[in-house]
């Protein structure tokens, strides 16, 4: 006895990972042309999120 699953729906699925992946793709490459421009800031901005957290912490924000 073979899955009860038809061909049309396995293919459905197929399709819809195959869109999953490409979506990915595309944003990772946008992601990574950000990190590319903001590549030298990024020292800066983890500053400032340490900055953010020490100040909430001691309740100055």
């Amino acid at each position: 006895m073979r899955a009860s699953i038809e061909v049309e729906t396995l293919l459905k699925i197929i399709l819809a990972l195959v869109l999953v992946w490409l979506v990915l793709e595309i944003i990772g490459e946008v992601v990574g042309l950000l990190g590319f421009f903001l590549g030298p800031l990024s020292n800066v901005f983890g500053l400032i999120i340490v900055v953010v957290i020490v100040l909430w912490w001691f309740d100055y924000i």
